[in-house]
């Protein structure tokens, strides 16, 4: 390719932008700047850079500026730059009108959308700017009309402050004017006799401190600082000058004006000062009183409270307290506890008033209210069947339930409380509540009888009134409950039902037959016979005590009996009393609580509900509670814990007690270790029932003496678990198990620490074998035989050896090493043992009767003719 062909036109191609030609349609620069602020922020910042388009000279001659014959041939195509002019003359062509029309529209479309997005922009930053300017002047706003009005409020606090003390000054002042001018008349007077000579002949005038000159002045004369410019001088006023007798004359004084009051002296202006002073500061001290007000507040004070929760309870300050205490001479410490008497004193100290409660007070509104008559219905009767050990009463009670319990006792005699109810053929029901006739179980007679309306009393008609049954017959009076008589065993050959009567009368029971109130029936428990008159009889007797209650109430019963169920957990035997018992209620059992999650009746039937007079097994309580509780249903959670809570408190407090009185003081305690070691047998007792517990406990308990004490560690139900075995361990006890297993683990513990753990099943066997044990504590005793008498004859005296008296044997013997008495005149002088016994010169074993003998004792040389020698020896027999 040669020169001459570069600057030859050739014909270009149709292209929207072609190589060669300048960039004429490129008049924006757009582009992007990222701008960094402080704090991290930062922003993308579009830029534009417009330019005008300038005309580029042709590069080539007069051809370069051909038309194009596709162009009209009027068209003159761009001018193209000089360095592209090889390529637009190898095939680039000009844009054509309508293309070049194009791209201006195009570019000016974008440019006012461009200039719309710009426009926006602004207008959005101007509104953020305006509104963020307006929450600035809304602030300052806000913040200047508050601070005025705080401004203002202290403005007027302290116009009014200054206004009262201006009061007060000028109070103050007149108080000081009338107080002067009270106090010139009689001054002026003092003065005047002050200034008398001492001829007695008054003076013309009083004589008075002269004042300095420019005194006046110098309140109003300025001090210059240092560095200020002199101020100008005043003009001086011509004054005509005082004489010398003028100024004299200017201090002092005669007696008319004295006495008349035309004294000019005042306080000096310091004095104000400080007067003036010390009213702001009291008129101070009075606004601070008068707003701190004394608060009287109501303390309220349990039987016991600490000297924080006291200090907390007044608004006090602890410290306060404590100066409190040790003014009325009892030194304590924050967490020390007060008794009631000594924080009403200290309440009282502080301007309170104190209200006394007791802790016993939450426990108050428990049973609820009394029951309207019209609400009362009629209920079953509660009968208690009582009577001595054997005589028959659970086989008459199963006889009327047509079951067979006795079978089922451990021994033949029942060993637990149980409850139950019989349905009559006429529809009615009567509640049985069976006890045991043992005399360890004295406290389940009690609890039954405390909760029946009606007592039966058996008694065999063979045997008659026996101890058990004397001990029913009080526990029925105590209760004040009606006595039926079943004279029981009416099918043996041997029975006198007459001889009964006749007993019972010793007892204060008379029975109809007899003139008296008291029903008595013949029956027979084996043979079955007797049986409806004895129902009958309480359905009268139910009928004569007019039984009622409301049943639309909360629930209130007593707990008959418990117990531990390995698989059910704590278990109750409940006598409904009053109310009705629902699934689900919340109860108070004693020191337990717990949602009834289960009610069963004496078949193992489940109930929803149990009615007054109704026995029923309940599950879901906390803990075991103590049979003979009173039962009462809550309304909530809260109210049962608070509840059972103060009741568990005063259970350890009670326990606490016993265990210190048991320790006794400490001179009771040297007492003791001075006579020796008292011996005591310790117990751990598990049992299957409460009462079984309780009755164990108070056998055991009878059969401890002066010289061996029975402890009970422990007495529980259930299971004996590996703590009752670290118990027993740490006293060296026993473990006791009536109708209950210990567990694997528990044993295996005992076998290892060698803990005896005795299982039982009648209380007969347990209560001997305790006895046993407290025997074998017992030390054996010394008992003395007599051996025989011997006669001092003569009484020889032996170098290195002393006396030694020659006797002679009258009764018995005399045996070397028994002990003797030395009796002279009858009255025992000596008490040892012999030293030496010799018959002539050999030593002897003994000496019997009839023979002589030489006698020595050991650390005794009193001895004398005549005097008699009684030989013994000491033997230890078992208590």
């Amino acid at each position: 390719m040669t020169e001459g062909n570069e600057q030859e036109p050739v014909k270009g191609r149709l292209s929207l932008r072609p190589a060669a030609r300048p960039e004429l349609g490129r008049t924006v620069d757009a582009g992007s700047v990222r701008q960094s602020f402080s704090h991290g922020r930062s922003k993308v910042v579009q830029v534009e850079v417009r330019r005008k388009r300038a005309p580029v000279a042709p590069a080539g001659g007069p051809g370069a500026a051909a038309a194009h014959p596709a162009d009209g041939g009027g068209v003159s195509a761009p001018p193209r730059s000089p360095a592209a002019g090889g390529k637009a003359a190898s095939g680039a062509r000009a844009l054509t009108a309508t293309e070049h029309a194009t791209r201006q529209k195009a570019l000016a479309e974008q440019q006012r959308e461009q200039a719309k997005r710009d426009a926006e922009r602004r207008e959005a930053e101007k509104i953020s700017i305006l509104s963020a300017a307006e929450e600035a002047r809304r602030k300052a706003e806000e913040e200047a009309r508050r601070a005025a009005e705080e401004a203002a409020q202290a403005a007027a606090a302290l116009e009014a402050k200054r206004k009262a003390e201006e009061e007060a000054k000028v109070a103050e002042e007149a108080r000081l004017s009338a107080e002067a001018a009270a106090r010139q008349p009689e001054e002026a007077r003092r003065r005047v006799q002050q200034a008398e000579p001492e001829g007695g002949q008054p003076s013309g005038t009083l004589r008075l401190k002269p004042a300095r000159p420019g005194d006046e002045d110098d309140e109003a004369r300025p001090v210059r600082r240092p560095g200020a410019p002199v101020a100008p001088r005043k003009p001086q006023v011509a004054v005509p000058k005082k004489s010398m007798e003028d100024r004299r004359r200017g201090a002092k004084i005669d007696v008319q004006a004295a006495i008349e009051g035309e004294d000019e002296r005042v306080r000096s202006l310091a004095s104000v000062r400080r007067q003036r002073e010390r009213e702001r500061r009291q008129a101070e001290l009075e606004l601070l009183r008068s707003d701190q007000v004394k608060v009287v507040r109501d303390v309220v004070l349990p039987e016991s409270i600490t000297v924080q929760e006291l200090a907390s309870r007044m608004a006090a300050r602890a410290g306060d307290v404590i100066k409190a205490l040790m003014k009325l001479g009892v030194m304590a410490t924050i967490t020390q506890t007060l008794d009631a008497d000594t924080a009403e004193l200290v309440v009282q100290e502080f301007g309170h008033r104190a209200k006394r409660v007791s802790e016993a007070d939450v426990e108050l509104g428990l049973e609820g209210q009394a029951d309207v008559e019209a609400d009362l219905m009629p209920r079953p009767p509660v009968v208690t069947v009582m009577g001595h050990v054997d005589h028959g009463k659970t086989s008459l009670l199963d006889a009327l339930r047509a079951t067979d319990v006795a079978a089922g006792e451990a021994g033949g005699i029942t060993q637990h409380i149980g409850a139950y109810q019989v349905v009559l053929p006429s529809g009615a029901r009567i509640t049985f509540i069976d006890t045991p006739g043992h005399e360890a179980f004295t406290a389940l007679r009690a609890r039954g009888a405390s909760v029946t309306d009606i007592v039966v009393l058996v008694v065999a008609a063979d045997d008659g009134v026996m101890p058990q049954t004397v001990e029913a017959i009080r526990h029925a009076h105590a209760a004040q409950a009606p006595i039926i008589v079943a004279i029981n065993k009416m099918d043996k050959p041997g029975a006198n039902p007459q001889r009964v009567r006749n007993e019972l009368l010793q007892h204060e029971v008379v029975v109809e037959e007899m003139g008296g109130e008291t029903q008595d029936v013949e029956v027979s428990a084996l043979k079955r016979t007797g049986l409806d008159r004895l129902l009958d009889a309480l359905v009268v007797q139910a009928e004569i005590l007019e039984l009622k209650v409301n049943p639309d109430r909360p629930a209130e019963g007593t707990v008959i009996e418990s117990r531990l169920d390995r698989g059910r957990g704590p278990v109750a035997t409940v006598l409904v009393q009053r109310g009705t018992l629902h699934q689900g209620d919340i109860v108070v059992a004693g020191a337990e609580w717990g949602r009834v999650r289960a009610l069963l009746d004496e078949r193992n039937r489940a109930l929803t509900e149990a009615g007054p007079s109704t026995p029923v097994e309940i599950q879901g309580l906390t803990g075991v509670p103590i049979a003979g509780e009173p039962l009462i249903a809550v309304e909530n959670e809260a109210r049962a814990r608070e509840v059972t809570e103060f009741r568990q408190r005063r259970l350890r407090e009670k326990a606490a007690a016993s265990s210190g009185a048991g320790r006794g003081t400490l001179e009771q305690m040297l007492a003791r270790i001075s006579a020796g070691e008292q011996k005591e047998v310790a117990v751990v007792i598990k049992a299957d029932v409460q009462g079984s517990a309780e009755a164990i406990q108070a056998t055991v308990l009878k059969l401890g003496n002066d010289e061996v004490k029975v402890r009970v560690l422990h007495a529980a139900v259930g299971q004996i678990t590996e703590s009752d075995i670290v118990l027993a361990k740490a006293s060296s006890a026993v473990v006791v198990g009536f109708n209950v297993r210990a567990t694997a683990q528990a044993r295996e513990l005992a076998g290892k620490e060698g803990v005896e753990i005795r299982y039982y099943s009648i209380i007969y066997e347990l209560a001997d074998d305790i006895e046993k044990l407290v025997k074998g504590r017992i030390a054996p005793k010394a008992r003395e035989r007599f051996l025989g008498y011997a006669e001092i004859r003569k009484v020889f005296e032996i170098t290195k050896v002393g006396k030694v008296a020659g006797c002679m044997v009258t009764d018995g013997m005399v045996r070397r090493g028994a002990g003797v008495r030395l009796l002279r005149d009858g009255v025992v002088i000596h008490t040892g043992e012999l030293s030496q016994l010799k018959r002539f010169k050999d030593d002897a074993r003994e000496v019997a009767k009839g023979y002589e003998c030489g006698l020595a004792f050991a650390g005794w040389q009193d001895l004398r003719e005549g005097d008699v020698v009684e030989c013994f020896e000491s033997e230890l027999v078992p208590a």
